[in-house]
């Protein structure tokens, strides 16, 4: 173990991935208890349009990636209110063309297969310290965003018409989150990797969701449940030379299976 932090790019690693675990595991319980797991899909997915297109164009991919998803995510519900159609038939139709026009760019350029590998899959060796600056920009936003948007969050998520009569700006808050959520994916790119980051912004909430009682215990539970799999994910991804991102997920999966477990156990109600 001390030989295992010893490394710098370990040590960044783990800051890195502590944050993010608790910053998507916040923002998954409103993923999970919305249904809005896909919208996390698209956006991961239209994140590899930006990523591609750094890629070609030479630049930091994340930042192209992070404009590129910020507006996929302010487009879907803007086609969604125009033209009346379903909230996932909007974010296929972005999630289909952003894949096009990232593998339309990937095609124009020769020697991408190793940065595009670990921006699908990611890769603790990719972190910097450029990605800790971000990342504690990102955690200072969340924490903000909790004692500022939580609670109407909160409501909004449970009785919208209510939330709506009492005045509360649904339609503004909605925005800010999915902006939030399109930020915590291109930040979480290079570790967990753009097929997997979904599932990061689900499966501890998911997980939390089975085992608490209340949508606050089930907001704190899904932050511990994100964090400790981030960092023992990462432990294993280096002692089994994986990637980080699949490591993690199949930690969240156990995490997810004993929560399951206890469910049947207690007969909760979920």
């Amino acid at each position: 173990m001390v030989e295992f932090l010893s490394y710098d790019f370990i040590q960044f690693s783990l800051i890195v991935v502590a944050i993010i675990g608790f910053v998507s595991s916040f923002f998954g319980v409103f993923v999970v208890q919305r249904q809005m797991s896909f919208l996390g899909s698209g956006l991961a997915h239209s994140a590899f349009g930006g990523v591609a297109l750094g890629l070609l164009l030479g630049v930091e991919p994340l930042f192209v990636a992070l404009a590129f998803t910020m507006i996929v995510g302010l487009l879907i519900p803007v086609i969604q209110e125009r033209t009346k159609l379903a909230s996932d038939t909007s974010i296929g139709i972005m999630f289909a063309f952003s894949m096009a026009l990232g593998i339309l760019f990937l095609s124009f350029k020769d020697d991408f297969t190793t940065d595009a590998f670990n921006y699908l899959f990611g890769s603790i060796l990719a972190i910097n310290k450029q990605d800790i600056y971000i990342s504690v920009i990102l955690l200072v936003i969340t924490i903000y965003s909790f004692f500022s948007f939580w609670s109407r969050w909160a409501y909004a998520t449970f009785d919208v018409e209510l939330a709506e009569s009492d005045k509360l700006n649904v339609r503004r808050d909605n925005y800010v989150l999915s902006i939030l959520i399109a930020l915590t994916i291109v930040i979480s790119i290079k570790l967990v990797g753009i097929v997997l980051i979904s599932a990061f912004l689900v499966i501890p909430a998911a997980a939390a969701r089975l085992v608490s009682g209340t949508f606050y215990k089930m907001s704190v539970m899904s932050v511990i449940f994100g964090v400790v799999s981030a960092l023992f994910g990462l432990v294993l991804s280096y002692y089994l030379d994986i990637p980080s991102g699949a490591s993690i997920i199949i930690v969240q999966i156990g995490i997810f299976l004993v929560c399951y477990g206890l469910n049947k156990a207690l007969s909760l109600d979920v």
